[in-house]
């Protein structure tokens, strides 16, 4: 199949979250078992920073067939003027082409996401009917990512364009939300309800309603979330379009890249290892310890986290916890990540009140994340809701234990160890609150102190397979089943 995705983000060029690993990765997965896969970015100044190194070219100049190199700028309607786009192209590991959709004003800095996010991202959207029609590739199906592209299946619909269209959510509560002026000021108000089906509900103001509503098939990215979001609870107001749309949505959950995550060849590694030779891996805890300030002590328990600072990924329980955690345990904790200043304050103030048994690191260092992974003896992921979460497949990957809440991927991917001792790979807790999460940590830092079944536990989640191949066969399964109801 040709495979097109379009997205906002792409692991390496554009990368603010775990969505450019998963598209990245996911377009690697299907590329490798013959599918044909291109990508659509905006050129964010970030790429422009990187172009070196990947190798961004004008269209043209890369592919001299009559109809590529004819395409040339493209004006966009919209808003009620013209605005140009410019293609470009880079490729991504095994050569997989990206086009960049090129347009200084909404993409010219060097940052990701900006306050203007619905302008941008409306204009992207707009552009890409008229890059379709130009390009000499047709796809068999257009896989849309998140809300930055969920007006995509719209404008397609628009314009009489009939690619089958599958529309993923990678996190509900992120939906593009705007008010009545952008509709009318955006040209939306003469499409909104234009192309919904008489009986489906009325759109939400966000571009993510018109994806639910109008792709072929809708996923998520795991099927514990999927069963959530049509829950008020989860739902973030959407519930009733998705309980619509319930019989086209599926959850399929996220993998990672095993050549990026290999704790055998990980460069950012002290000592590398693997399942056998997990006995190695006390030389990055040491090391983490140290790059940290704590003490360098094997024998007391290391927590890690590598998360975005906010409520979603549950500081609000995390910080009553460890204050109780310092006074009933010698668990150590480092924390990396950036979020809320208001988070980012209050872990200060932890570390500063307790230095031999915290570090906090209010930045993202990829080289630090890898150490966390391979040097830390738990991986600690407490969060409110969880679309999926990588983090906790790579720290079993790298032999680091989870403890996690119950909800969404998190649910799916971690079985309790306590609960089922032979096939348990974690610890999870089930209450959103600060005592169930200290009940789970202790239980695990009662069984860290058994050192032999605690070595078993971490040898049986690193042969654990987290990989893509399982979950790209699914969407494989959803693209054909998206191109069947089109026809």
């Amino acid at each position: 199949m040709k495979v097109l995705f379009i997205a906002a983000e792409a692991s390496p060029l554009a990368r603010v979250g775990g969505l450019a690993e998963v598209v990245s990765s996911l377009a690697r997965a299907l590329t490798t078992m013959g599918h044909e896969v291109r990508l659509i970015l905006p050129h964010y100044g970030c790429i422009k920073v990187l172009s070196p190194r990947s190798k961004v070219k004008e269209l043209a100049a890369l592919n001299p067939r009559p109809r590529t190199s004819d395409i040339g700028p493209l004006k966009v309607s919209f808003m009620g003027r013209s605005e140009p786009a410019t293609l470009k192209m880079t490729t991504l590991k095994e050569e997989i082409p990206v086009y960049l959709v090129e347009n200084d004003q909404y993409f010219g800095g060097p940052e990701v996401y900006t306050d203007n996010d619905l302008e941008r991202f409306l204009f992207f959207s707009l552009a890409i009917p008229g890059i379709l029609s130009r390009l000499d590739w047709r796809p068999d199906i257009i896989h849309c990512h998140d809300w930055h592209t969920s007006l995509v299946p719209l404008w397609l619909k628009e314009i009489g364009c009939v690619f089958p269209t599958v529309f993923t959510i990678h996190n509900l509560a992120y939906q593009g939300a705007f008010n009545q002026q952008f509709l009318a000021v955006s040209g939306l108000s003469k499409v909104w309800q234009k192309h919904i089906p008489n009986d489906a509900p009325t759109p939400s103001l966000n571009f993510m309603s018109q994806g639910i509503l109008l792709a072929n098939i809708v996923t998520t990215v795991s099927p514990t979330y999927a069963a959530e979001i049509l829950t008020p609870e989860y739902g973030e107001g959407l519930e009733h379009l998705l309980r619509y749309r319930q019989k086209e949505l599926y959850g399929i959950v996220n993998g990672i890249d095993y050549e990026e995550y290999n704790p055998a060849t990980d460069h950012y590694l002290v000592t590398n290892y693997n399942s056998f030779t997990v006995e190695k891996r006390v030389a990055n805890k040491i090391a983490l310890q140290k790059k940290a300030n704590l003490p360098q002590d094997v024998d007391v328990p290391l927590i890690g986290m590598v998360s975005r600072l906010d409520e979603q990924k549950g500081f609000d329980l995390l910080l009553p916890a460890m204050e109780s955690l310092m006074g009933k345990t010698k668990i150590q904790f480092v924390i990396l990540g950036k979020g809320r200043e208001y988070y980012q304050e209050l872990l200060r103030e932890a570390e500063q009140k307790y230095p031999d048994r915290v570090a906090v690191f209010v930045t993202f260092d990829d080289s630090l994340a890898h150490l966390i992974y391979g040097g830390s003896d738990m991986f600690l992921l407490p969060s409110r809701f969880e679309p999926c979460g990588l983090g906790q497949l790579i720290a079993m990957r790298y032999g680091a234990i989870p403890v996690v809440r119950h909800t969404g991927g998190l649910a799916d991917t971690v079985q309790d160890t306590d609960a089922n001792i032979e096939k348990g790979n974690g610890f999870v807790f089930q209450d959103y609150h600060p005592a169930s999460l200290i009940e789970a940590v202790k239980r695990a830092e009662g069984f860290f102190y058994h050192k032999d079944a605690w070595q078993k536990l971490m040898k049986r989640n690193m042969l654990l397979d987290f990989s893509w191949e399982a979950s790209a066969k699914m969407y494989q399964d959803i693209y054909r089943k998206a191109i069947k109801r089109q026809k």
